[in-house]
């Protein structure tokens, strides 16, 4: 087999479901992500826009590339039955985080394969691997070497295997064989993405407006979510899966092979009452290498305060109230935000014990508003 033959088969062999190797050029999209910055759809996510230059061309990255590997693998490990996600008592997680980090585990696949290559043609000199992390557009990439196309979602879809993957690359200063392949887009006329997203992220076909996004706000956005979106959020407490959900294309898909994918158990659906009372000892226990740590405490309670109101039993009074007496302000307000949306006498005894005594002046405008909600 010749050398790129070897490394598409040991890239198989170690768990990735897609890997192709393309040559090095400028980007052919730079042009749409400069105007999806400046349209402001990237929010707060400010370190996009300080890898822009970067991005133009992967020589800018690594000045000696010559060649890319792009590579996916599958992490779908669905096993939710529609009237699981849809008990309001229980908080949904993007299916992504059910499981344990994938930074890690696939970058040590990544350091493996990175190892094959070096063992059979030593690099010419550096080598970077990535995992969701470098200044790259890793999805133009992954197009160009034929893994799939940019779905209405902006997600990459292959026809064979649909879009539950993680996307990483190892640029090489090697010259390698090359196989680019065009793929036909296979979206065609069909807008269910488009018309199940339930804030109206996407503004345009393959076009996502980040501030918009359940994904967005449940993990990037650092600061309180607008009250435009939070019933939107139902019982979402991080990331999101829907447009992903309602994808013909995903009806192939099938479960992944590797098993710290799968869920932990406790990340399936949990007591959202229960999470509630997480202190951040238990919060940094319990989501140890998980990806929802990127949220920290105060996202994660901010987000499982909301699903608790749009739940709106009494039943979850004494969690938001023990969320409204929490140090963090983040978490008060979203606390109060939910007792608002509960019809009950106790949860206005709650606020307006709690209005007696609070400090901030957030908080405080937040309590007033639920009042009269109440």
């Amino acid at each position: 087999m010749t050398l790129t033959q070897q490394i598409k088969k040991k890239a198989l062999d170690l768990g990735f479901d897609l890997v192709s190797i393309i040559p090095v050029s400028p980007s052919t999209t730079i042009d749409v992500y400069a105007n999806w910055l400046a349209s402001g759809y990237a929010g707060e996510m400010s370190y996009l826009e300080k890898h822009y230059e970067r991005k133009k061309d992967l020589q800018n990255v690594m000045p000696q590339t010559r060649s890319l590997i792009s590579l996916a693998i599958n992490y779908y490990t669905k096993h939710v039955f529609e009237a699981e996600k849809k008990d309001p008592s229980k908080g949904l997680f993007s299916s992504y985080a059910w499981g344990d980090d994938y930074h890690q585990i696939v970058r040590e696949k990544l350091e493996q394969l990175r190892a094959f290559i070096q063992e059979r043609m030593p690099v010419q000199g550096d080598s970077r691997v990535y995992v969701d992390t470098g200044p790259i557009l890793e999805r133009e990439y992954a197009v160009r070497g034929g893994l799939g196309w940019f779905g209405k979602n902006s997600m990459l879809i292959n026809r064979q295997k649909g879009s539950w993957f993680f996307l990483a690359e190892i640029l090489l200063s090697n010259v390698l064989e090359y196989d680019p392949v065009i793929v036909k887009e296979g979206c065609g006329s069909c807008t269910l993405c488009l018309d199940a997203c339930p804030t109206n992220a996407i503004v345009l076909d393959g076009l996502v407006d980040a501030r918009r996004c359940l994904s967005y706000l449940t993990i990037e956005l650092k600061g309180s979510i607008p009250q435009e979106f939070r019933q939107a959020m139902g019982n979402i407490i991080f990331g999101c899966d829907i447009c992903q959900d309602v994808c013909p294309w995903n009806i192939k898909a099938t479960v992944s092979q590797v098993s710290a994918f799968r869920s932990r158990g406790e990340n399936n659906m949990p007591n959202l009452i229960d999470l509630m009372s997480l202190s951040q000892t238990e919060f940094s226990r319990r989501f140890k290498n998980s990806p929802v740590k990127r949220s920290k405490r105060r996202g994660f309670l901010r987000n499982v305060a909301i699903a608790l109101g749009n739940w709106g039993s009494p039943q979850a009074i004494p969690a938001l109230k023990h969320g409204l007496s929490d140090e963090e302000p983040l978490i008060k307000i979203h606390s109060a935000w939910a007792l608002g949306q509960i019809s009950h006498p106790e949860a206005k005894q709650v606020l307006k014990a709690a209005l007696e005594v609070e400090k901030e002046e957030e908080v405080i405008r937040e309590i007033k508003e639920a009042l009269f909600v109440v």
